[in-house]
């Protein structure tokens, strides 16, 4: 018999603040990584569901900047929450 491959919820939380590259603030799975999300919910911060990124992410110690190899796919995600800011501001004025 197979054995069930358990698939367990993941979060990782990032900072960038325009010194160095983004670290790693908050990760964890399961119960963590619910928390996580629904810290971000509250706070209004964006979230963005990418399954290899996060596995990725989740690899790098806690307050650790990210590694050049992770530099693209981080910078799509600040591009698509610069957007979001954008056009944030824009309904707002």
């Amino acid at each position: 018999m197979k054995e069930k491959k358990e698939m367990r919820e993941k979060a990782a939380a990032l900072v960038y603040d325009q010194t160095g590259a983004p670290r790693i603030v908050a990760k964890g799975v399961g119960e963590v990584a619910r928390t996580i999300i629904e810290v971000a919910e509250a706070e209004g911060i964006p979230i963005q569901k990418n399954e290899l990124l996060v596995e990725a992410l989740m690899q790098v110690e806690l307050t650790k900047e990210i590694p050049p190899q992770l530099y693209r796919a981080v910078a799509e995600i600040l591009a698509f929450v610069y957007r979001l800011d954008t056009a944030k501001s824009n309904t707002n004025t």
